[in-house]
């Protein structure tokens, strides 16, 4: 028939096209010291944990900072991704958002972290991440760094407007002693001005009090002769 002669033939399964799987980024913890602190952080890339930390240059390439193979600290960062964790610089305490301050910063004996078992690293190994874990991951991450950029925001527009109250306070005050000056040069202009009129009165009197004084004088040696 007619009709079946112009139906069209389904497209194979090999030949049918599928939408791209959009490849799942995965974490990994990258780990510094900055003053009395270890730093640890679950992120994507190096770029995020040095905005995170604050930095200022790349630890990376100075060699401070670096990705980060230890069960513990990965499971620690893993299960807060995107958080700051920190503990007192040099010890083997667990990573946390708010640990205790350093307290041995002041042994004179190198502190050395004792060996685990096999057994304990075998305990302490991450669960392998799974494609939902890893979103689950990133998608924490994303938030944390949201907010962090959103206080980051706040506490920019808060040091603007300090600054800006700062500059309006120099202005004022600056203005305040220009106009102080300009007062002042105006006095001692008046001033200055006023001294020439008292000497070039000053000058007259004694020019007159002379001629005065030397005719009087002959007209006393006149009686007196």
């Amino acid at each position: 028939m007619a009709a079946e002669g112009l139906c069209l033939a389904r497209p194979r399964g090999d030949m049918a096209k599928k939408p791209a799987r959009k490849p799942t980024r995965k974490l990994k913890t990258y780990q510094t010291s900055l003053g009395f602190y270890d730093l640890a952080i679950a992120a994507p890339s190096m770029k995020a944990p040095l905005e995170a930390w604050g930095a200022g240059s790349n630890l990376f390439h100075q060699g401070v900072a670096k990705e980060s193979s230890d069960p513990e600290v990965i499971a620690a960062t893993m299960s807060k991704p995107g958080i700051v964790l920190r503990r007192p610089v040099g010890s083997d305490a667990p990573f946390s958002e708010h640990p205790d301050l350093p307290t041995h910063l002041a042994d004179a004996e190198p502190r050395h972290r004792p060996k685990k078992t096999a057994a304990e690293l075998k305990e302490r190994v991450p669960p392998p991440s799974t494609d939902e874990a890893a979103s689950k991951a990133i998608v924490a991450f994303e938030k944390e760094q949201r907010l962090r950029e959103n206080q980051r925001r706040k506490e920019e527009a808060v040091r603007k407007k300090q600054r800006e109250r700062r500059d309006h306070s120099i202005a004022k005050a600056q203005a305040l002693l220009e106009k102080a000056k300009r007062e002042h040069d105006e006095r001692v202009t008046k001033i200055e001005a006023e001294r020439g009129a008292v000497e070039r009165k000053s000058e007259a009197e004694n020019a007159r009090w002379v001629k005065l004084k030397d005719r009087l004088e002959r007209a006393l040696r006149r009686a007196s002769e």
